[in-house]
């Protein structure tokens, strides 16, 4: 599951939430982000998928996840590298879960919150009637 949150938050943005690659920034990078699910990414080692995802890829969009200083460990890298393995296998009910884990927009999530109060029986502060005496 962690995995699946840490794809959904930072991988997906360019891989996609299912690994293919068909994610409107990763289409547009030079080179493309590949389909991590193809044969290319899965014959390579898991020290070399580890060793890509701690130091990116030079002159490509792949950062080195490893030197970010940040939240993410090697720990995290070898759970990215299990995930990489499960791909060409993920269920549509990973794929939906990995979807509500991807970041939005301050627009999307005032959309959704909308939806939901619709959803409720509520009314949106834009759609609201006021009666006034």
């Amino acid at each position: 599951m962690e995995a699946l949150a840490h794809w959904a938050d930072h991988c997906a943005i360019c891989h996609a939430n299912n690994g293919s690659g068909d994610a409107e920034m990763g289409k547009h990078m030079y080179p493309p982000a590949p389909d991590m699910r193809g044969a290319a990414t899965q014959r390579l080692t898991d020290g070399e998928l580890f060793f890509i995802i701690q130091n990116g890829v030079r002159f490509t969009g792949m950062p080195a996840w490893g030197a970010s200083g940040g939240a993410h460990n090697e720990e995290d890298s070898w759970k990215l590298v299990r995930l990489i393995r499960r791909l060409p296998q993920l269920s549509l009910e990973e794929e939906q879960k990995m979807r509500e884990l991807n970041p939005k927009s301050p627009e999307e999530l005032k959309e959704e919150e909308e939806e939901r109060e619709f959803l409720n029986g509520g009314s949106t502060n834009e759609h609201a009637h006021h009666e006034h005496p």
